[in-house]
């Protein structure tokens, strides 16, 4: 590169650092520019000097800020806009134009500068410095006279005959390379809207990255096909551990790449742990598309003996796949959908990958303690292992430790008192009558006044109202199974898999009441509607809520 490419580049940064700072400056310079004109006897003498030049010109400016939408500043007759197009016209002075996501339009003069992030550039007239478009093309028109270089990066220059450069004209990286076009459009379309797809014009190559990458998932789905069951089966069984996994992986990943670095030998295996977290983000895409599409084919009922029958996973990431399609396209909620599915399928990965260690390492105990008693098998004290040729004694005494099977027998076969009783009483399991809309939510009430009433009492943590209600819920939940508005209406919260509460779902549970009620409470209201009358929280916890009967404690 030479010096002037080089300098183009250091104008992008420039042009960059201006249009941040113009959302910040804009304001100040909107209240400054009447303070300038609030004596009017200077005013008045200025008009008498015969300098009346420069108000009018800076009455038409100020009307144009006036007008615009978008973020605009005019600083020291800069000319600045950000995602809205810059124009000077004729017969009007700039020292510098300056347009991000938007037009310049240069048909008065420039003392300086013109600059364009993801625009293109029209200019007419004289230009003191440099013209620079990035992702943008430059077009001079005959009465264009340019004192510097004119850069284009990733577009290119359309020059009228009688337009003068008097310096060089640079293209870095030409608009062959990367069609600056398309990606225009999708960031007028996309980027600007949340989305990552949209049906504008433009946006064939996009939708063709995202058709690829489908194309990959499905590939994946048929080579490690059980991989991508179990992935599934496990989001399904254990979403809120899943959840978990996601965020602790996420916290700890960073941590392990700087350690990596840190070490001398550990710079090596970075490389390798970047591929493998590709290759688990890849997976957790899989297996995410995997499971939407198998709840939308549960959707569509069972088949005629009444059982449902699981999709192979190829065909449930297809549909799953065109669900998610469909999402992209919404504004300002497909980004969300996108990093989120990438989450919950990352998390999903690493549970899967969390339990078939367990797993393991708990057959190796198992393998290793059959072993152990097999090795330690000592005979009955009262046995004599038999030598060669050895008769039997006449007398023999039986052993004194044996006991004749017709007395042992019943012994044996009459179960402890305690176990009768335990075997006699109903458990408490998910098969239980479901607890309904508004019982929960009268019993909700309940536990909300008592928290409230204690957090008025404790001045001090009178804010954190919702907070103390959380950890209030998760207590309760695992040390008692309910809480006091629960105790009173005889309700349990009880795990889907038939285990005991313990501090990870409790603790899930809470916290996703936060995302039930952020969405204006619909997690709530979703109990209503729900067949197993579950709210969103009970569902990423793996919960339900039961109404135990009156022969039972509620506790």
């Amino acid at each position: 590169m030479t010096i002037s490419t080089f300098r183009s580049l250091g104008l992008l940064m420039a042009a960059l650092m201006c249009a941040a700072g113009a959302g910040v400056l804009a304001p100040l310079a909107v209240d400054a520019a009447p303070t300038e004109q609030t004596d009017p006897s200077a005013a008045s003498a200025v008009s008498a000097a015969g300098t009346g030049t420069e108000a009018d010109a800076a009455a038409p400016s100020a009307s144009d800020s006036a007008q615009r939408h978008h973020v605009h500043a005019h600083h020291d007759r800069d000319l600045v806009d950000i995602a809205d197009d810059s124009v000077l016209e004729a017969g009007k002075e700039a020292d510098s134009v300056v347009s991000v996501f938007g037009n310049t339009r240069v048909e008065g003069t420039v003392r300086s500068d013109v600059v364009s992030v993801f625009g293109n550039d029209y200019i007419d007239n004289k230009v003191g410095g440099d013209a620079v478009s990035v992702f943008g093309n430059v077009e001079l028109g005959p009465h264009a006279a340019i004192a510097g270089d004119v850069v284009t990066i990733f577009g290119e220059l359309t020059r009228d005959p009688l337009a003068t450069i008097g310096g060089e004209s640079r293209s870095v990286f030409g608009h062959h390379l990367l069609a600056p076009t398309g990606l225009r459009s999708w960031i007028e379309h996309c980027l600007l809207y949340g989305r990552p797809l949209s049906l504008a014009g433009g946006l064939g190559w996009a939708w063709g990255v995202a058709l690829s990458l489908l194309a990959l998932y499905l590939c994946i789905a048929v080579v490690v096909r059980s991989g991508v069951e179990s992935c599934v089966e496990t989001f399904e069984r254990h979403p809120g551990a899943s959840i978990l996994a996601a965020l602790l992986a996420g916290l700890l990943t960073p941590l392990v790449l700087i350690l990596l670095c840190v070490t001398i030998i550990g710079i090596a295996a970075v490389p390798f742990a970047v591929m493998g977290l590709v290759c688990i983000a890849l997976l957790g895409k899989t297996v995410i598309l995997a499971w939407l599409g198998r709840a939308a084919l549960r959707l569509r009922g069972n088949d005629a003996s009444g059982t449902y029958t699981v999709p192979h996973p190829a065909l449930a990431v297809l549909v799953g796949g065109l669900i998610v399609l469909a999402l992209y396209l919404v504004p300002f909620f497909g980004f969300l959908f996108y990093n989120l599915l990438g989450f919950l399928g990352f998390g999903a990965v690493v549970y899967t990958a969390i339990l078939g260690l367990r797993a393991r390492q708990e057959a190796r105990t198992a393998t290793a303690a059959g072993r152990s008693g097999m090795s330690g098998a000592v005979p009955p004290t009262g046995a004599v292992p038999p030598t060669a040729g050895a008769a039997p004694p006449t007398g023999a005494v039986p052993p004194t430790d044996a006991v004749p099977p017709t007395e042992s027998a019943p012994a044996a076969a009459t179960p402890p008192p305690f176990a009768a009783a335990a075997a006699a009483s109903p458990v408490v399991t998910a098969d239980l009558p479901r607890a309904g809309f508004w019982i929960r939510m009268i019993a909700l009430l309940i536990d909300v006044v008592l928290v409230g009433a204690c957090t008025h009492l404790l001045h001090s943590y009178s804010n954190a109202h919702l907070v103390l209600l959380a950890a209030y819920g998760a207590i309760m939940w695992k040390l008692r199974g309910s809480t006091v508005g629960g105790i009173v209406f005889d309700l349990r919260v009880i795990r889907l898999d038939g285990r005991d509460m313990d501090w990870e779902t409790a603790i899930i549970r809470a916290l996703s009441c936060f995302l039930s009620l952020v969405v204006a409470g619909l997690g709530f209201f979703w109990i209503a509607f729900d067949p197993a009358n579950q709210a969103w929280h009970d569902k990423i916890a793996g919960t339900v809520v039961v109404r135990v009967p009156k022969s039972l404690p509620p506790v």
